[in-house]
Formats: C-alpha cells, structure tokens, sequence
C-alpha cells in the first residue's frame, strides 16, 4: 500500500503496536540475553527443549496442563497467528473491537474477516448471539467460517471478560463448529487478580482451542520478539501443531538464540522476573486508574481498565464539543488528541470499530516519564501519581479532556 500523506493514516503500515509498559530493562534479563549473545547457531522451528519446557511449566502455574509436543514458539504472536490461521482455513471471525493486529493477518493471506459485536460487559469476545447470527448470515452467504480469535484479557478495552460471559460465546463457538485461538498476551497484567476471576477458554472448550501468548504483555520488551502457543491433546491438536510448524518452518521464522534464552528465563519466572512483573502492574493500574477518572470526569465513556497498560475511552458525549476542532471521525480524533496531549492516541478504527465512532486508545507508558530515570523512579514510588513528572503528564490530560466538557457544556441547548 502506497502512503498517501505524511500523518500515517494507512490501516496496516501505520497501526498501532502493542502498548508496552515504557520501563528500563529488568537487569537480570539484559544478563541473561547479553551471556546468550555470542550463540551462532540457531533455535530449532518450533522452539529448543529449554525454551518449550519454560512454557510447559509457566502454562502448568495457571491450570493448563501442556507437553513439550503440544508448544510451539516463533517471533511474536502475529507470526503465530498467520500459521494457526493457514493451517486452519476458512474465514476468521473477531470481536469488535479487536487487537490490532489481528485481521490484517487473515487478510494477508486472503481470508475473509467478520467482526462480531461484544457485551456490554466487556470486550475481547463475542457476544453469543451476535455471533451466532453473524455464523448464519456468513454461511447464507456462502462463507466458511472456521476460526473465532478472541482474548479473555483484552486490548483494547482494557477488560477481562467474566467467566459466564466467557463461557456462554465459548459454547456458541463450540456449537458452531469454530475453533478457538485465546489470545492470553496480557493474563498477567490483570490489576486486582483478587477481584477479577480470569478463566482460559482451553480450561472449558480443552479439545478446541490453542492459546496464544507474546511475551511482550508482561515479560519480555517488544524489541525481543518472542511468542509462545499451546495446542490442544488429541488428534485435532497432534494435525494443527504439525502443520503449524511447518508454516513456520516455510516462513524461516525462528526465535533467535540470545532472545530464546531470555524467553526461556522469563517463562521460568524467577524471582527477579514477578517481582518485576507485579510492580508494573501495580504501577500501570494506578496510572490507568487516574487517567479513566480524567476521562470520565469530562464526560467520555469508558469501561473501567482491569488489565494492560491502557484505556478504551469513548468520547461520543463530547462530539458538539470536537466538531469545532474539525473532529468527526476516529482518525480526526486520533490526530487532535495525539497533538493535544503528545503521545499516540490510536482511534477506535485501528481496532476494528466503526470510522464514524469517536473511540481512542490511550496507554498509560507514554505518562511515566521521558527518561528512564524517571520511569524507575514511578517503579520504586508507593505514590506514582504524585511524583512532578507523572503529575505534568496527569494535568495536561485532564486540562485536554476538561476544555472538551467545558466546550460541550457551552454548546448544550438551553433547557
């Protein structure tokens, strides 16, 4: 796709990355990776036996039993992703909204993609109902619908779905005959685990899901790419998996060596890896939680973030307010709020939702800091949104939401 302007409006080339949690490496990771780096050879497709044992005990820790020949590893979960999908045929459903990244991969390969609507409870899954109609309206049509990609721990709304919520489009998916990928990149950055039960599709649907996993939600930086996939028992998870690797092995996509020996220690999960792990979601949960109060205290819609390092905020209720901005759309949206507040401000139509919808993405790294001094300093604070750099990113936010309510308030009709 050619780009036609300099502000990066296209679709796939342009879209938004993962948000990542903006903190100075873990020293004990960069050790690791640094005594790895003169390996010459290189992981085996698939993964080596350190690295795919790491996975098979971190999945054990959570519940989800797994064997060395039921993990894969590649470079990132989109590489993951373009194999299962592949391997799997047919068209893909998502929910709506979805990560990024997920349908530009089916369409790659010249799959049809539908969007299926969410609860109102949450994002990340379908709604069971919208989701069977959108199966019958794609047959009727002549489709083939095969896969439904979905995250219990989602971005971008930032939530987790509840377990009946979950099990409900689990069982409407199953009765369909779909097969599940759980997208599980941010199960670890859940902000209360005591208040919020997470559940695995692979623990209620075990024979037709695979579960995928980029170490980037919580244990490695972006910049090591890493993913890893774990496949159903029984003969329908012995076919995927074999022809899973051998796309990866056509694609020449593997884990690089240093990378691979960091990935393996971060899956193990020492010490020095979840204490690191908890004080970034603690950290993140306390920055998101300031910044959804921001943006619900002007008058813009949000689910309260649960999981991740981000909010999904809808700003419909200021729209009298935006339009004398020149603010109709989410990509008007998306370029007034990157320019008002200094950090990428991704709308809703990255993600899968409607143009027309003024939604936003907004992660809460680029309010940490500028340097890593003082991103270190937000790690080892009790009181993160108190310290003079976070609070400056804090008041501009709010002043940037506030003159939006000020706005909307003055454009109302009298009563």
């Amino acid at each position: 796709m050619r780009r036609t302007d300099p502000e990066g409006h296209g679709p796939v080339r342009y879209g938004p990355p993962l948000p990542d949690d903006g903190l100075p490496l873990l020293p004990e990771l960069s050790e690791v990776l640094a005594t790895a780096a003169g390996r010459a050879g290189t992981e085996p497709v698939g993964g080596g036996a350190t690295l795919l044992e790491a996975a098979c005990g971190y999945w054990a820790r959570r519940g989800l039993a797994a064997a060395t020949d039921r993990v894969a590893a590649a470079p990132g979960a989109p590489t993951l992703l373009v194999a299962l999908t592949a391997a799997l045929g047919g068209d893909v459903l998502v929910p709506r909204p979805c990560a990024a990244w997920w349908a530009p991969y089916a369409r790659l390969l010249g799959r049809p993609v539908f969007h299926v609507a969410t609860p109102a409870e949450c994002g990340g899954v379908p709604d069971p109902y919208a989701l069977l109609e959108t199966v019958r309206r794609v047959r009727a049509e002549g489709g083939d619908p095969r896969l439904l990609v979905l995250s219990v721990a989602d971005d971008p709304t930032a939530t987790v779905a509840p377990p009946e919520v979950l099990h409900e489009a689990v069982e409407a998916a199953a009765g369909e005959g779909l097969y599940l990928v759980s997208d599980e990149t941010w199960r670890d950055t859940v902000h209360d685990p005591h208040a919020t039960v997470l559940f695995s599709p692979a623990e209620m649907l075990p024979e037709g899901v695979t579960v995928v996993s980029d170490l980037a939600g919580a244990l490695l930086p972006p910049g090591w790419p890493a993913a890893v996939a774990r496949f159903p028992e029984g003969a329908t998870g012995d076919d995927l998996h074999a022809r899973v690797l051998d796309v990866l092995t056509a694609l020449g996509a593997r884990v690089a060596a240093p990378v691979a020996a960091a990935a393996g220690y971060a899956l193990a999960e020492p010490e020095p890896v979840t204490a690191r792990v908890a004080a970034a979601v603690r950290l993140h949960a306390r920055v998101a939680a300031a910044t959804y109060a921001a943006v619900v205290a002007a008058g813009a819609l949000a689910r309260p973030p649960q999981a991740g390092r981000h909010l999904y905020a809808d700003l419909s209720p200021l729209r009298a307010a935006l339009a004398p901005h020149g603010v109709g759309d989410a990509q008007e949206l998306e370029d007034f709020l990157t320019a008002r507040l200094g950090m990428p401000a991704p709308g809703g139509h990255r993600f899968g939702d409607d143009l027309g919808a003024l939604r936003v993405r907004l992660s809460t790294a680029p309010l940490l800091g500028g340097t890593d001094e003082e991103r270190a300093e937000c790690l080892g604070s009790p009181s993160p949104w108190e310290l003079p750099h976070v609070q400056r990113a804090l008041i501009t936010l709010r002043s940037v939401f506030d003159d939006l309510r000020d706005d909307a308030q003055r454009w109302e009709p009298p009563r």
